[in-house]
């Protein structure tokens, strides 16, 4: 066999290795594991901030979840060890394998015990309305047809569902409150321990005082380690038993009479399992939002692109300093810090809707990366044109609106598309504001139908739906004006 024929088949060979033994992670035995390495691991995510677990000035980890994995690794005589993932992935990268258990604030839920064992209780919860100061709401009832924040993935966003409201949903504790007092939302439906710490101190904020529902934190384990479950459920019940688990929350001010009254579970309308017609729905109307964002940023960007790109070839020191100090700005840090500073960060200032929010940085980001593109385009016209309009009594202001700008487009026009294919595409980071575009409606549909290959198909084939006649287009563009730039005979 040649050398190259050996070398090729001898690297499908290492893939094929590689890609089999993705398939043969063994997930059963966890506590087997964990004794023989000493370590017990579990995910969490650090966003979660006070009082679940967060990082304290010298960088220790600290927190009332901290505090009971620890003193469950102790009886278990081994130590524990936090690893940090994104809060809605952390039950499918549990199933995956990736950590041992999951400890963040996981709601017992009927859907969450079909995927994987529930330890018994460690805390109960209640389920807060928070509204504006003055707000006449006194229930959920009250808010149908209204915008009511909450948090992906949680029992409330299930209450939420079937209460007939627009739903808001946000990645983080703080956020939802700070709209809420900001007028963006009508309404935050969240845990008391989160609203009583983000939300209820706030001076423009009331918590309802009636539970609208209560529930559990647990541990979240693999089905496949049962042994796991009974050792974490024995090592619960020693802490009840002792004491110890009301000392912890009893430090972080979350002991209260809940803790000794038996839970009454509201069951919800648990979500169709198929990708229908409900999700094909939900999906178009994703990728309408997608398309309009990006045709509404798009046509910001444009105007903005060409006046800096004028600014800076004909601005003059001053004026041309002025444009790249701006278009640095915007390419040079990343367009989800300034969707955060834009919606969030000027909220308290001015406060604008997430769409109106959405289309304003895309569209500031992008006109920085359009100038860019329009002052090559502009230096690339023959300096015979403009000396030629000047000939003719064309003031400078007329030659550009007349003679240079027109020629510069026509030229930018190949990579102005190619610039829309990447504006839709950079669209997907909105869902940080509450926008549920593509990406977002695929997270949400993934977590409904318990997967993520069918809702990432679809999500893709969609971006390729709409992708792919922009793409052809530039391609259409770039192959016409190469033949209109040849010689013409004369």
């Amino acid at each position: 066999m040649p050398a190259v024929g050996f070398r090729r088949v001898a690297l499908l060979a290492l893939v094929a290795g590689a890609l089999a033994g993705c398939g043969d992670r063994e997930l059963g035995g966890t506590l087997t594991r964990v004794h023989q390495t000493g370590q017990l691991t579990w995910g969490a995510d650090l966003q979660g901030g006070e009082p679940y677990l967060w990082l304290d000035d010298d960088g220790h980890l600290v927190g009332f979840e901290v505090e009971i994995m620890d003193a469950i690794a102790r009886r278990l005589g081994v130590r524990s060890h936090m690893q940090h993932y994104n809060w809605s992935n952390l039950v499918d990268l549990l199933r995956r394998g990736d950590m041992d258990v999951v400890c963040n604030g996981l709601e017992a839920t009927p859907d969450r015990a079909q995927r994987i064992l529930l330890s018994r209780p460690y805390f109960v919860y209640a389920e807060t309305l928070a509204i504006r100061k003055g707000a006449s709401y006194r229930s959920l009832a009250d808010l149908r047809g209204k915008r009511v924040a909450t948090l992906n993935q949680t029992f409330a966003h299930d209450l939420l569902r079937d209460a007939h409201v627009e739903i808001a949903l946000y990645e983080g504790n703080e956020e939802p409150y700070a709209d809420l007092e900001l007028g963006r939302v009508d309404a935050v439906l969240l845990d008391n321990v989160i609203a009583d710490r983000y939300g209820c101190n706030r001076a423009g904020i009331t918590c309802l005082p009636q539970d609208v529902a209560r529930g559990t934190y647990v541990i979240g384990i693999r089905k496949q380690d049962p042994e796991l479950k009974a050792a974490i459920d024995a090592a619960l019940e020693a802490m009840i038993t002792d004491g110890e688990l009301e000392r912890i929350l009893r430090k972080a001010g979350l002991w209260d009479h809940r803790q000794r009254e038996p839970v009454s579970v509201i069951r919800t309308a648990s979500p169709r399992r198929d990708f229908g017609w409900p999700q094909l729905r939900r999906f178009g109307s994703a990728a309408l939002v997608t398309m309009l964002l990006s045709v509404a940023a798009f046509l910001l960007a444009v105007p903005i692109g060409v006046l800096l790109a004028i600014g800076r070839v004909y601005g003059g020191p001053v004026v041309g300093a002025a444009c790249r100090v701006y278009i640095e700005l915007f390419r040079g840090t990343p367009v989800l810090l300034q969707l955060y500073v834009i919606y969030f960060g000027l909220g308290p200032y001015y406060a604008i809707g997430p769409i109106t929010a959405a289309i304003l940085t895309l569209g500031l980001n992008y006109g920085a990366y359009e100038a860019e593109v329009y002052r090559g385009a502009l230096l690339g016209i023959p300096r015979g044109q403009a000396e030629a309009a000047r000939a003719l009594g064309l003031s400078p202001a007329q030659s550009l609106r007349h003679v240079i700008v027109p020629q510069a487009l026509r030229l930018a026009l190949p990579p102005m598309t190619n610039d829309f294919v990447s504006l839709l595409k950079d669209s997907s980071l909105v869902s940080v504001i509450t926008v549920i575009e593509l990406t977002k409606q695929m997270t949400i549909s993934a977590a409904e139908l318990q997967g993520w290959l069918v809702p990432g198909l679809a999500c893709a084939a969609l971006y390729l739906l709409l992708s792919v006649p922009l793409s052809e287009l530039a391609r259409r563009l770039e192959r016409r004006l190469a033949r209109d730039q040849r010689g013409h005979a004369l």
